[in-house]
């Protein structure tokens, strides 16, 4: 087995561990309201996160390139209630223009 085999199945092993962890602290008890709305919202701010990070951060730099623009123009399509394939679709190509451009 290799190495990244090893890392791999500790991965699974470690994140099924981790899922498995909120059930038994609670012992069958819901969470309160509060600690829900956060529980809600913590995917959401993740996902932000991850694009942020993606799209900016390049070797622990900020890094200001096509990719600002796609993320832009999907920001104001959002913004402006366009549907998702649009959002994603336009952003994609106005990524690949200005690559094609820059």
């Amino acid at each position: 087995m290799t190495a990244i085999w090893i890392v791999i199945a500790a991965l699974a092993l470690s994140t099924a561990a981790l899922r498995l962890a909120g059930p038994l602290a609670l012992g069958g008890r819901s969470l309160p309201p509060k600690a829900m709305n956060v529980v809600e919202l913590l995917a959401s701010a993740l996902l932000a996160a991850l694009v942020v990070v993606e799209t900016f951060g390049k070797g622990g730099s900020l890094t200001l390139d096509a990719r600002v623009l796609g993320a832009a123009f999907a920001a104001v399509a959002v913004w402006r209630r366009a549907p998702m394939i649009v959002v994603v679709l336009g952003a994609a190509a106005v990524t690949a223009v200005a690559r094609l451009l820059y």
